[in-house]
Formats: C-alpha cells, sequence, structure tokens
C-alpha cells in the first residue's frame, strides 16, 4: 500500500487472512518487524505519524472465532478480538468479572471502545492503560500461538516493560482466560486530566470476601513502565476489616516498595502521593461488599 503528503502511514505490504493458520503463517513469514492489525486504536496513529513503520500489516479482523465472549468451567474465555463495547455491555463480564465491567466505561471513549480489542490492548502493553492492570489484578491467563504451537502466560509475568511483552515476534494472542470472580470484592480507582484519557495513576484490586480482607492483589497502573504489584501492600492488610485503618497502612507500605517513574504528567514524589490516595479509597470500596 502507498500513501502520499504529511501525517500519512509510510508504505508498507498489506495482508489480510482469513483463518488462524494463515494469520500466523504470515505473521512468521513476516519476520520481526510485521504488525497485527486489530481494532488499529493506537496502531494507526502510530503509522500516521511514523512512529511505527512495519514493513507488513496483517488485518486479522477476518479470522473467525477470535471475538468470543463464553464460560468454561471455572473460568470465562474471552478472545483477542472481543471489543471493548462487548465487554461493556456483556452480561457474563458483569456477572462473573464485575471488575471488568466496572472499568470498561473509564477506558477512553464511546467510538474507540467500538473498535479496539482486548488483545490489542494487552499486546501493547501501554503502561498506563487500565487493562493490563485487570489482568494482572484478576490472575488471568493470556493464551498465545505461533505457527507451531501453543502458550499460556500467567498476566503477571507477560508485561515486561513499555510496549513490551514476554510474545515472541511470531506469536500472537489468541485469547485470554479469566478467573470467575465469584466471592471476591473488588475496587477500581485512576486519575486521569479528563475522562477517557490514560490515567495519570490508577489502581485495580480484588480480594476475598469476608469480614476481613484476605488473598488480596493490587497493582497500580501509569506509576512504573508496567503493572505494579503491590505486595507489600497487600501483606500489610490481610485480616483487617476494610476501612480507614487498612487503607493507612496499605498506603504507608509504598514507601520504599514503590519508586514511580517520572512522564509527563507528574514527577515521582506527585504520582507516589497520588497512589497512596487512591490505595486508601480503593480499601474503602472494600467495604461494600462483594461484586
Amino acid at each position: 500500500m502507498k500513501t502520499e503528503g504529511g501525517m500519512k502511514a509510510p508504505d508498507f505490504a498489506y495482508d489480510r487472512p482469513e483463518t488462524l493458520d494463515a494469520a500466523l503463517a504470515a505473521l512468521s513469514a513476516g519476520g520481526p518487524d510485521a504488525r497485527l492489525l486489530a481494532g488499529g486504536q493506537s496502531l494507526m496513529p502510530m503509522l500516521n505519524f511514523r512512529v511505527a513503520a512495519p514493513p507488513l500489516l496483517i488485518d486479522i479482523n477476518r479470522v473467525p472465532d477470535l471475538d468470543g465472549i463464553e464460560g468454561a468451567g471455572d473460568h470465562v474465555r474471552i478472545g483477542a478480538l472481543a471489543r471493548h463495547a462487548a465487554l461493556e455491555h456483556s452480561d457474563l463480564v458483569a456477572r462473573e468479572i464485575p471488575l471488568i465491567h466496572q472499568v470498561m466505561p473509564h477506558i477512553a471513549h464511546r467510538a474507540i471502545r467500538t473498535r479496539g480489542t482486548l488483545g490489542g490492548s494487552l499486546a501493547l502493553a501501554d503502561p498506563a492503560a487500565e487493562l493490563p492492570a485487570c489482568m494482572v489484578a484478576l490472575d488471568a491467563i493470556i493464551i498465545a500461538r505461533s505457527a507451531k504451537a501453543k502458550r499460556r502466560i500467567a498476566a503477571g509475568d507477560f508485561f515486561r516493560g513499555v510496549y513490551e511483552t514476554a510474545l515472541a515476534a511470531d506469536e500472537m494472542i489468541v485469547a485470554v482466560e479469566v478467573p470467575k470472580q465469584a466471592g471476591r470484592r473488588h475496587a477500581f480507582r485512576e486519575i486521569a486530566r479528563r475522562h477517557g484519557d490514560y490515567a495519570m495513576v490508577g489502581l485495580a484490586l480484588t480480594a476475598s470476601g469476608g469480614a476481613g480482607v484476605a488473598d488480596a492483589r493490587i497493582v497500580l497502573f501509569g506509576v512504573t513502565d508496567r503493572p505494579f504489584r503491590a505486595v507489600a501492600a497487600e501483606t500489610s492488610i490481610a485480616g483487617l476489616a476494610p476501612g480507614p485503618e487498612a487503607g493507612e497502612r496499605a498506603a504507608a507500605a509504598l514507601d520504599g516498595t514503590l519508586e514511580p517513574h517520572s512522564d509527563l504528567n507528574a514527577p515521582p514524589d506527585m504520582k507516589l502521593h497520588l497512589a497512596k490516595v487512591l490505595l486508601k479509597r480503593a480499601v474503602a470500596d472494600l467495604a461494600g461488599g462483594v461484586g
């Protein structure tokens, strides 16, 4: 495909496979610089600004059976091409993974949610994005395929840095398995300059139900180069009732364990302060009960 003029993508070859095997074969043959096109909500602006210049673009939108959302035993299986809007309006997601249901309206804007995909968001691995942090908090499994093999990768091991994941050059995400969350509590908080912007700082929290906090998973985003699991904060509130005391303990545990990076939004000390504020609020939210 050839384009000319300013603010346009550089030249690239274009392939639109209609089967998963064909897509994986194209990805393998295309080499490490080939790129997959799913929703395109991040990739297309990067192409037009010439931040990215892949020699081959593989459009996977015609590959069947990659957009399903279905219950499967103790988890919900979500296809990589599931649109954000489909997750937002899924009764199954609302019932079995309420954290995702709660988060979806915070992701960008309606037009972007209509096209953006779960797999695309996870593969991009933007450290300020909501869904990578949620997948770590939910202990999800990311299923990757290449032309030769299939791998199951824990979300906690998947994100390696800014725009960096555990995916090999010839692999693509095909689905995500999220454990059903029956009996667990959830909280989500973020601070953004405007609704729909990437978060300055955000937080996803899950914990077992009951009088005291148990099995907590606290994951911050927008603070380091990947979703940051605050293990010390989790330990500090074990057994405590959700409330001000637990929130203060969790916030104090971030000192010395969370070292935020600086970006255009805020310096490290401000990000640490905001992370503490959000964590106190999120722990208090757990008092609202399961769901």
